[in-house]
């Protein structure tokens, strides 16, 4: 039975209403704040296992997105049901294994779209949980199609409205996360940074080894003093903090804070879910 206009505009409104209450938001804290971390389980939480591409490749972008972008689209239309968006076209149909710039992949969900995980599986390649390890594993062909036969890929698509850099400054990034989640950072990592266990991160001994893109999603300052992001890796749970490390804050330590990018995601094609909470951002 088709619905007047007016009819839709006013079930709509009740349902945010009802929903309004599951908004994500930050208890308590301002971006001058010592310390801030988003905590979403099911989203921010989320620790991919990118053991062998990319942590060679300078700048490689692919690996942080799609667990920001899922995120966004919580923070930004949280009446809506969680994405979880894959990068696999992107990584497969980019530069794969052999780097890229973070705007870029931004970009080309600006203009092309990504698929959900529905239609598009994560893989996870089991045995290799750090750098070094072997074997490595060869960028995969890219197929624009989805697992399921019944699924249609261009009706699986989703964008991003925009992309856009931050500035380098501290204070705007941490702005940039208060306001609307995390964001994407580029870094060069050292031989050191291999070895992380805990602790804030400061280079201090071995080479270099390429360049890394991963997930910014909060700050604070450490029982020493110490003021530092807190930022997730792809390098599985079982390397650094859990998965999580920290490193110094306010000094562009390895370059963390001269490349940092970020998108916001469209609310369209978005599936409504009026079941209940999506989570809460606090201290």
């Amino acid at each position: 039975m088709k619905m007047g206009g007016g009819l839709q505009q006013l079930l709509l409104l009740l349902a945010l209403l009802l929903v309004s209450a599951a908004a994500p938001q930050v208890v308590g804290v301002g971006v001058g704040d010592n310390s801030m971390r988003i905590i979403q389980e099911d989203i921010i939480e989320t620790v991919n296992n990118h053991p062998s591409a990319g942590w060679t490749a300078s700048r490689n972008p692919y690996f942080s997105n799609y667990t920001i972008m899922q995120f966004k689209h919580i923070l930004g239309a949280f009446y809506f049901q969680s994405m979880t968006y894959w990068h696999a076209v992107v990584f497969m149909c980019g530069d794969g294994c052999d780097g890229g710039y973070p705007i870029m992949a931004w970009r080309y969900f600006v203009q092309n779209g990504v698929v959900t995980d529905e239609c598009d599986p994560y893989f996870d390649q089991v045995g290799c949980k750090h750098p070094g390890c072997e074997p490595a594993y060869a960028t995969p062909k890219c197929e624009k199609k989805c697992k399921e036969q019944n699924q249609v890929w261009q009706e699986k698509k989703h964008f991003s409205i925009d992309a856009y850099r931050i500035n380098s400054d501290p204070h705007d990034i941490m702005a940039e996360i208060y306001k609307n989640g995390p964001v994407e950072v580029a870094f060069t990592v050292y031989e050191d940074f291999a070895h992380y266990k805990s602790g804030v991160y400061k280079h201090i001994t071995g080479g270099i080894m390429g360049g890394h893109a991963v997930k910014l999603i909060g700050w604070g300052t450490s029982d020493a003093g110490e003021d530092y992001w807190l930022l997730a890796n792809q390098w599985n749970r079982g390397w650094g903090d859990d998965g999580y490390f920290k490193i110094i804050r306010g000094k562009n330590e390895c370059g963390i804070e001269e490349d940092v990018v970020a998108g916001m995601p469209s609310t369209k094609n978005m599936i409504p879910n009026f079941g209940g909470a999506v989570g809460t951002a606090v201290v």
